[in-house]
């Protein structure tokens, strides 16, 4: 099963390595979005089987993308995994409770990109 990726993140330089990651190595298919609300419109769109989301990101952040998408009946069963430089650890659970699946520490290893997201999700396995 190839899986379709969803990388939302407002820099540029972090969604290539998603992609390079995930393309290369996982074989996965990757849509990009450079923004919270262009990410909600692919999300629904695209319908991806996960979501990696920038926590970050001007206009529309990563907790307002999330409550986004749980609020659309059409990506509210999406997997979504934050990726970030900060650490979340203190804002966990809130994340958790609005829907989020986990949370990735930037910088990540790229070559364990694929199976970090299949040890979160369950999916792909």
């Amino acid at each position: 099963m190839t899986m379709k990726v969803l990388v939302i993140d407002d820099e540029e330089d972090n969604r290539q390595i998603a992609n390079l990651a995930l393309t290369m190595i996982g074989g996965w298919t990757v849509i990009e979005a450079d923004g919270g609300e262009a990410g909600v419109r692919l999300a629904e769109a695209e319908k991806p089987d996960v979501i990696l989301l920038d926590f970050v990101m001007p206009t529309m952040n990563g907790l307002d993308t999330l409550k986004a998408l749980r609020g659309n009946p059409s990506t509210v069963k999406i997997p979504v995994i934050f990726v970030s430089t900060k650490s979340l650890q203190e804002r966990e659970k809130e994340l958790m409770d609005a829907g989020a699946q986990g949370i990735l520490q930037k910088p990540f290893n790229p070559t364990q990109l694929p199976e970090m997201i299949k040890s979160i999700t369950g999916l792909g396995s």
